[in-house]
This record gives structure tokens, C-alpha cells and sequence, in this order.
């Protein structure tokens, strides 16, 4: 749904025949979700900014880098379930399925943008993996009143992309306990999908939801409650490791090189080229031919020129090898 529309559907849906038509109860719980704030980490006060207004540019940079330095340790302490949601994500692309993240503000915003970066990164289809944030797509950029407030909203959305049992629905709340998140993941879970869930406090709505909770404690921000800071840092960190792992795991790299971006760019067709000239240890212009007689697959060039063999056969040399190089070259 179009954000530019929202405002208007969410005056005119009928919330009792939405949840009825979903096999979802329009339930207490829901309004009775903790709106105590003072309870979150994330909305508590930071000792060593309580003099915030008080300080200089160099102190507060300085504060906000030494709390920076804490997010790292913090997402190790859960890698255990960040590695667990990896496989479940590279089960689900196996199976043809896809990541669906889900958010609200910063949240929504984050799984956009992680979902728009992989086919670049890693040549895949744009729906492989997709990002829903509560407003639509105007919310990336204008703050949608009460968008978020709404679980109906986030299990429609997800009916709207016609969710399976073969996809991963992925709640991004950092408070967790935003309804709209949970509603989306209530209704992945009555279909069969399997659930993760990020959020940045203990024992979390969304967390109960979901069969992985990835739980990062970064404590309070230094302007309470401004979860665009070490929690948005968190988020990222944990949303790079769930996709670059899964990708990984389905042969899209070779040793650590990105031999399956998509070179829609002059710098991914730069880098396209250095790799061809590298792993195949040819100059440029042998290079360049080579993957212009694979349409730009930078994999493709590689076996062509590795195996002496036209693009249709390399082609079919990585499919043979599962899509993946080194097993294609025979190393």
C-alpha cells in the first residue's frame, strides 16, 4: 500500500471484518501490549548524559563514540541466534522462498534498505528478499502518524505481498512491542512462515512472537529513547550479517570476493572487470570480452575464460555446481 494513502485507509478499513477475514482475533493483548516506556532499556536515562545540553561538541561526540564502542560487544553476546537465523534464511532461499523484513520508523527504514542493497551485492531477484515499513514507502521519508499503532496493518501488508509457509517474516522493532510488527508476525506464523525478530530489549512482545529472537542489549541511548542511535547501529549490524551470511551459504562469493554483483554501475563494472583480471590472472582487455560475452555475469566470465568453454556451457557448469565457483573451477 501506498503510503501517499494511508492516511485514508486507515480511516475507512473496517478493523473487526480485517482481523475476521485474517483468522486473527481482534484480542486484548493487542491493546493491551506494555505502553509503560519507563520499563524499556531503550527508553531509559544514560547516566553520563544527564548534562547533555550542557556540553560541548567535542564531549558529545566523544560520549556518543565511546557508547558506539559497545554495540559490537553487545550483538556477539546473541551470535549464537544471529548464526541460527542465518541458516533459516539460507533455508528459506533454498526452498525458493523469501526474507521479509518489517518495521516501523528507523526499524522499517533499516530493513528497506538492506532489502534494496542485495541484488546489487549479490545479483538477486528484487523480491527475494523485500522491506515493509508501516506508512508505505512514503515513511522512508515522512513520518506517518500512527502507522505503526495498527497490528492490522502489518498482517495486511504481508497478505498484500502473498506471504507462503516457504517464506521468513523478520519483525524489526527495537522497543519490541510495536503492533504493527507483532500483528505481522501473528499472521506469518498462522500460515506457517517461519518468524524472526530483532529488538533491543529483554524478554520483547516481538521476541515472543517469533522462533528466533535476536535480543541486543545496548542500553539507553544518550538522548532517551532516540533509538536511531546505538539500537539503529545494532540493526544494521545484525541485518548485514543475516543477508551477507545467507548469500554466503548459497555461493555467491568466492573466498571473500563479490563474483556475483550485478554491474549496473561504472564502479560495479570496475570491480567486475579487477576480479576477472585477478582470479583468472588475464589483462584487461581479455577481461572486458569475456564479460561481454556473459552479459556482465562476472561468475560467467571467470568459467569462460578458466575452462576455455563459450557462456552457455559455463552457464551450465555453475548450475551443475550449484552456483558456486570455486566448486565450478574444481577447487
Amino acid at each position: 500500500m501506498k503510503g501517499l494513502h494511508f492516511r485514508a485507509w486507515l480511516n475507512s478499513v473496517d478493523y473487526q471484518t480485517a482481523s475476521s477475514q485474517l483468522s486473527l482475533p481482534l484480542a486484548a493483548d493487542y491493546r493491551a501490549i506494555n505502553m509503560n516506556l519507563e520499563q524499556l532499556t531503550t527508553e531509559g536515562l544514560h547516566s553520563d548524559s544527564l548534562k547533555l545540553d550542557e556540553m560541548s561538541s567535542l564531549e558529545i561526540v566523544e560520549l556518543m563514540n565511546r557508547e558506539d564502542a559497545k554495540i559490537a560487544a553487545a550483538v556477539g553476546e546473541v551470535k549464537s541466534n544471529i548464526a541460527a537465523a542465518v541458516d533459516c534464511v539460507t533455508d528459506c532461499f533454498r526452498r525458493g522462498g523469501r526474507l521479509i523484513y518489517m518495521g516501523a520508523g528507523t526499524s522499517g527504514r533499516l530493513g528497506v534498505l538492506d532489502a534494496s542493497e542485495c541484488p546489487p551485492t549479490f545479483s538477486t531477484p528484487p523480491e527475494m528478499v523485500r522491506g515493509l515499513i508501516a506508512g508505505g514507502y512514503q515513511a522512508l521519508t515522512t513520518a506517518i502518524e500512527g502507522a505503526e499503532d495498527h497490528w492490522e496493518a502489518g498482517a495486511i501488508d504481508l497478505r498484500g505481498l502473498s506471504v507462503t509457509a516457504r517464506d521468513v517474516v523478520m519483525g524489526i522493532a527495537t522497543s519490541g512491542r510495536t503492533p504493527y510488527v507483532i500483528g505481522g508476525l501473528r499472521y506469518a506464523r498462522s500460515i506457517g512462515c517461519a518468524t524472526l525478530a530483532f529488538a533491543c530489549n529483554r524478554d520483547s512482545e516481538v521476541g515472543r512472537e517469533a522462533d528466533i529472537a535476536i535480543e541486543v542489549i545496548v542500553g539507553p541511548e544518550i538522548l532517551a529513547g532516540s533509538t536511531r542511535l546505538k539500537s539503529g547501529t545494532a540493526t544494521k549490524m545484525v541485518l548485514n550479517m543475516l543477508t551477507t551470511g545467507a548469500m554466503i551459504q548459497l555461493g555467491k562469493t568466492y573466498g571473500n570476493m563479490m563474483v556475483d554483483l550485478r554491474a549496473t554501475n561504472m564502479k560495479l563494472r570496475a570491480r567486475a572487470c579487477r576480479l576477472v583480471k585477478m582470479i583468472c590472472q588475464v589483462d584487461e582487455t581479455r577481461a572486458q570480452e569475456a564479460l561481454q560475452l556473459a552479459n556482465g555475469e562476472t561468475k560467467t566470465a571467470i568459467l569462460m575464460l578458466h575452462l576455455g568453454v563459450d557462456a552457455v556451457l559455463a552457464r551450465k557448469r555453475l548450475e551443475d555446481a550449484g552456483g558456486r565457483l570455486k566448486r565450478a573451477l574444481g577447487n
